[in-house]
């Protein structure tokens, strides 16, 4: 079996099939430890994927956080997670590990090695995981997208020690930042926006107190910038040819399950490659995708609309109830509501901003 591109996607697919007891090539053009805008936090759900593949993350790397905090205009509401915590850590130091974890499985890595010519592959599959640029998914004709939205998103990281044990979500009306602790004197701070102009520096000055907490820390990293988009193709498998990660669809940042949903994927793939029946692997993928994409369409509601982001993130705040649930519901640790709300209605959303 051959994979397409080295990243945490094309890693979790490699040493899904090797521990399914096949024989796995992964190709790259890139040499690791490949770095990324997105990915440096990994919901409880992503981690039990990635125990499910294996992988332990070792101790002392990253950091835990136990929820998600919202911060918008005069109000501010957290969220833990109901079992577990989440891991946020530098997307450099997770992609080690998986790439360690694959070769300890006895996957061949080929780093700075394009895929070459695809159809002179002797494979009996062969696994895209290029990313959303995918150039497996141009060659095998699953190139047509049934939903495209497609954001930004830029990143950088302070020297500072954290003042947070949860994920901070900062609202503003075209755009949102997020703040995650990823190592004992380090935090990551991100933007993800319409605007190509924007940058974290800029987006800082719409939140007074989070740019008077970071002050005068030093930036460790230069800042990175990628796409985030919420995708969604007709089909992601054509013969011998099956998509995941990225490559397969994706979500928008915003959700935080970008890395959870491609070891999800890779898991199922690998079951799918077992039966030889890729269409049981469009099934699962389709049933992975469902909740996140609709956590991210409810989010995004918000997006651009000061009025509605305004009464549903103060309503949140008077109803934390509904937060923890949907909280718990997005990552995947509740499905029946009334054991979280006990048979009680939640009032309506009620009147704007007054």
């Amino acid at each position: 079996m051959l994979v397409v591109g080295g990243g945490p996607a094309g890693l979790a697919a490699a040493i899904a099939a090797r521990r399914k007891g096949f024989s796995v090539a992964v190709v790259d053009a890139a040499v690791p430890p490949i770095d990324k805008a997105c990915g440096e936090g990994l919901m409880p759900d992503a981690l039990k994927a990635l125990a499910e593949l294996g992988i332990e993350i070792p101790a002392g790397t990253g950091v835990p956080f136990r929820g998600i905090r919202f911060l918008g205009e005069d109000v501010s509401f957290a969220a833990d997670f109901p079992r577990g915590d989440g891991l946020a850590l530098r997307r450099t130091a997770l992609h080690q590990i998986l790439a360690d974890a694959a070769t300890q499985s006895g996957v061949e890595l080929h780093w700075g090695t394009p895929s070459g010519e695809l159809s002179d592959v002797k494979s009996r599959w062969i696994i895209g995981a290029d990313g959303h640029a995918s150039r497996v998914r141009k060659w095998a004709g699953l190139d047509r997208w049934r939903r495209v939205r497609e954001r930004l998103g830029f990143r950088v990281h302070y020297q500072i020690a954290p003042w947070t044990d949860h994920v901070e979500v900062y609202w503003h009306p075209e755009f949102q930042m997020y703040v995650a602790t990823v190592a004992a004197d380090q935090v990551m701070v991100a933007v993800l926006c319409h605007d190509p102009q924007v940058r974290v520096e800029e987006a800082l000055d719409s939140f007074p107190e989070l740019r008077d907490r970071l002050g005068d820390a030093p930036r460790i990293t230069m800042e990175r910038g990628g796409i985030s988009a919420t995708r969604r193709l007709w089909v992601v498998t054509q013969g011998s040819v099956a998509l995941v990660g990225d490559a397969s669809g994706s979500v928008d940042a915003i959700t935080g399950e970008g890395l959870g949903l491609a070891f999800r994927q890779s898991l199922a793939l690998a079951d799918a490659l077992v039966a030889g029946n890729l269409d049981a692997y469009e099934a699962a993928h389709r049933r992975l995708a469902r909740r996140p994409r609709l956590m991210a369409d409810l989010l995004l509601l918000l997006d651009g609309r000061p009025d509605l982001q305004y009464r549903a993130l103060h309503y949140l705040a008077r109803h934390p109830l509904v937060f923890r649930f949907l909280l718990a519901w997005h990552v995947g640790q509740i499905r029946n509501p009334i054991r979280y709300f006990d048979g009680r209605t939640t009032p309506a959303l009620g009147a704007g901003r007054r």
